[in-house]
């Protein structure tokens, strides 16, 4: 069953996000809208708009949903590999989606902390920079 609804949403997701699923819609809005005339805007003519674009976005909320999950578990996937593969790196943070809230804002603390640190560090270093390309600019051509 999992199977086969994957199969399904990531086959939906890519159709919808097209620009032919676009316009599909667009012509089905039109052909509507054009049709309000002939059946004097009567209040089926409206409820079959309404109805029908309902039932549609309560699906797709289901499709993307899936597709979306699917995405950030492959990404996340991805990343831990890379920590795990980078010597040195801090493999604790593989876990950062199972932490609490309170455990989160203590590691954005520290990151930001060492943003702090390396970010003056940085700074300094590109000025330096500057400055060598600048006498080097200056410098006279032999």
């Amino acid at each position: 069953m999992r199977d086969v609804f994957h199969r399904l949403s990531e086959t939906v997701a890519s159709a919808v996000g097209t620009s032919w699923a676009f316009f599909i819609a667009l012509g089905v809005v039109l052909v509507w809208a054009v049709t309000g005339p002939i059946f004097n805007y009567s209040d089926t003519w409206q409820l079959l708009i309404n109805t029908g674009t309902t039932v549609v976005t309560f699906l797709m909320v289901f499709i993307i949903q899936n597709s979306q999950n699917r995405g950030a578990k492959v990404v996340t996937i991805k990343l831990d590999e890379l920590l795990r593969a980078v010597e040195g790196a801090r493999t604790e943070l593989v876990g950062l989606d199972h932490m609490s809230e309170e455990e989160l804002e203590e590691v954005e603390k520290q990151f930001k902390c060492l943003e702090g640190k390396v970010g003056a560090l940085l700074h300094d270093d590109l000025q330096e920079l500057g400055r060598e390309l600048e006498r080097r600019r200056r410098k006279p051509k032999l």
